[in-house]
């Protein structure tokens, strides 16, 4: 198979690249990095890129939470502009399968459930809670500490920042191409996503990436919040690996699908944290209490139906993973 990956030479794409190739496909590169010519808002070089190809796995993105509102230009323009330009370049083509880079931001908040009520949905934290130091979300009904517990695909989506809401604008064009086409369409709702090749140092690397960066400058990596909010870390050659299948296995046509990509093994940012100072041998972390309005306080997916629809599981445990991330470049 013959795959378009866009975001190729990215931090995830470029192990899309890794693992498409490794099992005999011919992947080809299309990114910024190696091209400026190579956007993905460029209808012509678009259509060009699409020549004899396949299928098209759709990395390219501008990333996390970036700068409040200032830059949704910018987010709104990358990514949901770039999708659009690049699907009708696919109807075009007659190119019939997409994979996209979905994400578990979509969501907002994660599932909660509260031992009267059941299973509810808090709306975003207040900040005078933020500033007080309370940092988990109550009952929206009567104000009770909640259980967290693991997302489903079928849980409605509510996007909180600007991202995440090009993130679930991403997969409504998929969507709509897939019933137009009648082509196939994935959505892999990544989770925290770390490994070699992660971006440092920006305001878009993940929160891995930071902790690291600080061990290797001697410092203690620094825990907003208290450390307890809930992650699922999944180590970005298992998420390459998810991409490898999707692309490959049976799909329905004429709709998405979309798909929680996690490792099912729920950790905290201060587990994240010390992992990370253990394995590389630095200070212990630093528990600040700061906090940034856009985050969400528990957010762990249930990828159980990736495992059985598609037969993928992730390979790499949080331990090992971390141990290699230490040293990782």
């Amino acid at each position: 198979m013959r795959v378009l990956v866009t975001g190729g030479a990215g931090f995830i794409g470029s192990h899309v690249v890794d693992a498409l190739r490794a099992r005999g496909h011919e992947a080809v590169v299309y990114d910024v990095r190696d091209d400026p010519a190579a956007d993905v808002r460029d209808p012509a070089a678009v259509a060009r890129a699409l020549a004899g190809v396949d299928a098209v796995c759709h990395q390219a993105a501008m990333v996390g939470l970036g700068n409040g509102v200032a830059d949704a230009a910018e987010y709104v323009s990358r990514n949901d502009l770039g999708t659009a330009v690049l699907l009708a370049a696919m109807a075009d083509a007659g190119v019939p399968r997409l994979v996209l880079a979905g994400s578990m931001v979509v969501y907002g908040e994660g599932r909660y459930e509260c031992p009267a009520h059941g299973v509810v949905r808090p709306g975003p934290r207040a900040e005078t809670d933020l500033r007080a130091g309370r940092f988990d979300p109550l009952c929206p009904v009567c104000g009770t500490e909640l259980a967290p517990g693991l997302v489903a695909e079928d849980a409605p989506a509510d996007p909180r920042n600007v991202y995440a809401a090009t993130k679930l604008a991403q997969e409504h064009l998929a969507a709509a191409w897939a019933r137009a086409t009648h082509g196939t369409a994935v959505s892999l709702r990544y989770h925290n996503v770390y490994g070699p090749r992660m971006p440092r140092d920006t305001p878009y690397a993940g929160v891995a990436s930071f902790f690291r960066s600080a061990l290797e400058r001697g410092a203690p990596p620094r825990v907003f919040e208290d450390g307890a909010q809930r992650r699922d870390f999944v180590h970005v050659r298992d998420v390459a690996a998810a991409n490898v299948t999707a692309l490959t296995s049976p799909a329905r046509p004429g709709t998405l699908t979309a798909y929680n990509t996690g490792s099912g093994e729920p950790h905290t940012v201060g587990d994240l944290a010390r992992a990370l100072s253990a394995a590389y041998g630095g200070p212990d972390p630093v528990i600040t209490g700061e906090y940034r309005l856009g985050d969400v306080r528990h957010i762990t997916a249930d990828s159980s139906r990736l495992r059985a629809e598609l037969g993928w599981k992730p390979e790499i445990g949080f331990a090992e993973g971390m141990r290699e991330f230490a040293r990782a470049r």
